[in-house]
């Protein structure tokens, strides 16, 4: 597994994403899950679904009004 973030520019159907500004978080050598606290620039990148594990926000996740609902309903 290799953690990264970025922001997201797109996607598709088989959830290829377009990272942008993308960083790797290191791993360590001797434990492999613990991260290093080194990281690597990636910039921009495209990571295969089939890759993919997770897709979460990093600043979490705010709620908002649904804009599909009727006014009154």
């Amino acid at each position: 597994m290799r953690p990264v973030t970025g922001t997201l520019k797109g996607y598709d159907q088989l959830l290829n994403l377009v990272l942008d500004e993308a960083v790797e978080y290191e791993r360590e050598q001797d434990d492999p899950l613990k991260l290093s606290g080194k990281t690597r620039q990636l910039g921009l990148i495209v990571c295969r679904g089939t890759a993919v594990m997770l897709v979460s926000p990093t600043d979490g996740t705010d709620e908002i009004a649904n804009p599909f609902l009727a006014d009154g309903a």
